[in-house]
């Protein structure tokens, strides 16, 4: 087989699904929604550009399950079937030839800004480290009946997203959202039965699973994106990660995507990751070699891919079975195409700073300029890869609040 056959082979889930290549898109938040949070046409036309573009796997940005807990303003929500038309528009978009499109499912927990989020919820009231007071408000710890009713709320969202028509779902288990922050020691010190123990902090997205899995088939794909560690003292440690992956492993998931850290430690942009991980290209391909042998499920990893050699070499290790990309779609959402016939080489993909150290350490500005990319291939335009971080991060600023200050008004009505 040569290399790009290898990056050209189907997988065969082990729920019978078929995704047709091993390159797959890792979520990345669009925050194209109305104010009152529901999808429009701009993430059908976005969607359609990814599916067209040649890669086997899509994965939707963070879709919040509650209206009230938001990630950022734009955020899409599904609380039940009103969008369904909307929502069925998009899936059809997204599975355009043959592509498998999946919708991430997200609960922010502590990581909800001040502009949408007067009080966020956490497993503990303990809030961000002190350098965010200034976008995040401490949050209330949850009650056990708000524990029952956020994990119902992640089913009634994959079973709405099923019958509009998406192809399968992935729990958001990473970057410190709110499922992260139960598998957590530092985030979660409960005394009851969701806190203390890894079995009793791993019960929250246990029972998510559980609940997602009761409303839809056997034959349904349902993933997980999954921190290999948080990467701050006191955190989810990387044998806990591993233990959690055979928790779910044992469960019976489909697919598991790596990646790592949280917005106090922003593994997930390469920000603080060794010279000799990036020449590797994969962030965290260390981790998948060390729990490959523990788990039958199929693994994708997310962070870091820039070149189609560095793609192909992660494959043929065995360590990996999806190379997960983000960033190099949001500047050539054909580039799978591209890679798989032999035309591309790799990614134009570098860091992009405004040099104000405060946003820089959050790696905000990494979420900011791709999603401004986003929204110009959403609006039929081409990325712009010399656009200025700095002017993108003050009109992005200017546009998060006029649309907090919309969603704000809209709940008021």
């Amino acid at each position: 087989m040569s290399s790009l056959e290898s990056l050209a082979q189907p997988l065969t889930l082990r729920c019978g699904v078929v995704i047709k290549n091993r390159i797959g898109k890792s979520a990345m938040s669009e925050a194209l929604a109305t104010p009152d949070n529901r999808p429009t046409a701009l993430l059908t036309n976005l969607y359609s550009a990814w599916a067209k573009g040649g890669t086997g796997l899509v994965i939707t940005g963070n879709i919040m399950v509650d209206r009230l807990a938001l990630g950022e303003p734009g955020n899409v929500a599904i609380e039940d079937e009103r969008d369904l038309a909307m929502l069925s528009q998009w899936a059809r978009a997204g599975a355009q030839e043959g592509t498998q499109i999946w919708v991430q499912l997200n609960h922010p927990g502590k990581q909800s800004p001040k502009m949408v989020s007067k009080q966020p919820v956490a497993p503990s009231a303990i809030p961000l480290q002190k350098r965010f007071e200034s976008f995040f408000n401490a949050p209330r710890e949850l009650t056990e009946s708000d524990i029952e009713d956020i994990i119902q709320r992640f089913a009634t969202a994959a079973a709405v997203v099923k019958k509009a028509g998406f192809t399968g779902v992935q729990i958001h288990g990473a970057h410190g959202y709110l499922v992260s922050q139960f598998l957590s020691p530092h985030h979660n010190q409960r005394k009851d039965k969701w806190g203390g123990s890894l079995e009793n902090r791993a019960r929250f997205v246990m029972e998510i699973y559980k609940a997602i899995r009761e409303q839809v088939s056997d034959q349904f794909p349902v993933s997980i994106k999954l921190n290999s560690a948080d990467f701050q003292r006191g955190g989810f440690t990387e044998e806990e990660s591993m233990q959690v992956v055979e928790m779910l492993d044992q469960a019976g998931m489909d697919l598991i995507e790596i990646s790592g850290g949280n917005y106090e430690s922003p593994e997930m942009t390469g920000k603080n990751v060794k010279a000799s991980t990036k020449a590797r290209e994969a962030y965290f391909m260390e981790y998948a070699e060390k729990i490959r042998s523990r788990v039958k499920t199929s693994l994708m990893v997310t962070g870091g891919f820039r070149t189609a050699q560095g793609m192909m070499e992660a494959l043929e290790s065995g360590a990996t079975d999806i190379v997960g990309l983000g960033r190099p779609l949001a500047l050539e959402p054909d580039l799978s195409a591209r890679i798989l016939s032999g035309t591309a080489k790799s990614s134009p993909v570098k860091p992009k700073i405004t040099g104000i150290k405060t946003v820089d350490d959050m790696a905000m500005m990494e979420t900011v300029w791709y999603a401004r990319q986003l929204e110009r291939i959403a609006k039929g335009k081409q990325p712009k890869i010399d656009e200025s971080p700095f002017l993108v991060f003050f009109r992005q600023l200017l546009m998060s609040g006029f649309k907090g200050f919309k969603t704000q008004r809209v709940r008021a009505n």
